[in-house]
């Protein structure tokens, strides 16, 4: 294992999309529910407990090898709102065509031709770290921190926040992020003798209402 690996699939500037979209940042700003960094980090460590812990699960039990097609199925059912499916699964597509090209795979090629559209991002990232040859932890350690870093960076964008209070923000969520993905690594361990309802099904209500809202926007930053 190249722990060195974690540090290039985390990174933002990874060509996975991830920059086209705010994590649900811009309909909250809109809503007036993240002003500063004081209600980021509040948005931020709800994602966090919530979508961002289904997530982690999902991530870590795809580098268990846990099916694909069950795990997509879990985070369809997981994922309420036809928009946020639609970006999770355009986002997968991008990881992939990203990932073969960087950690080449049997099973990636597999997820291309069985998901034309793409699977679901979390569940590609798993796959995607796999094949990296990294370990549970660490692709859910990546979908956390995918998840609380993107509303971060785009709140800087939309708000002129200061990218230092953006910055400390994750750097004061992170013992809660290091609880969390321990969570979720038991949950996919869980899974693979419990089957996939084992894992966490927490639910986000307004991001899901938000994401609806968003995808009908004439004019907006990110794509979701």
């Amino acid at each position: 294992m190249s722990r060195a690996a974690l540090l290039v699939l985390a990174d933002g500037r990874f060509p996975a999309g991830g920059h086209a979209h705010s994590g649900g940042a811009e309909a909250a700003v809109k809503a007036g529910r993240v002003t500063d960094a004081a209600t980021l980090e509040h948005f931020c460590r709800g994602r966090l407990h919530t979508t961002g812990q289904v997530a982690a699960s999902l991530a870590a039990a795809a580098v268990l090898g846990i099916p694909v097609r069950e795990l997509d199925a879990a985070a369809d059912a997981r994922t309420p709102s036809p928009a946020l499916r639609t970006a999770a699964r355009r986002l997968g597509r991008q990881l992939v065509r990203a990932a073969r090209a960087t950690w080449p795979s049997p099973e990636l090629d597999a997820v291309t031709r069985e998901f034309p559209k793409g699977a679901h991002q979390p569940v590609v990232l798993g796959l995607t770290a796999r094949a990296a040859g990294l370990e549970p932890l660490d692709a859910a350690y990546c979908a956390l921190y995918e998840g609380v870093s993107g509303p971060a960076t785009a709140t800087v964008r939309l708000l002129s926040l200061d990218p230092v209070d953006a910055t400390g923000v994750l750097a004061r969520l992170a013992p809660e992020l290091d609880r969390v993905a321990d969570r979720a690594v038991e949950a996919a361990r869980r899974a693979l003798t419990e089957g996939v309802d084992a894992l966490p099904a927490a639910s986000a209500p307004l991001l899901e209402i938000g994401a609806q809202a968003h995808a009908a926007w004439p004019v907006r930053l990110f794509a979701s």
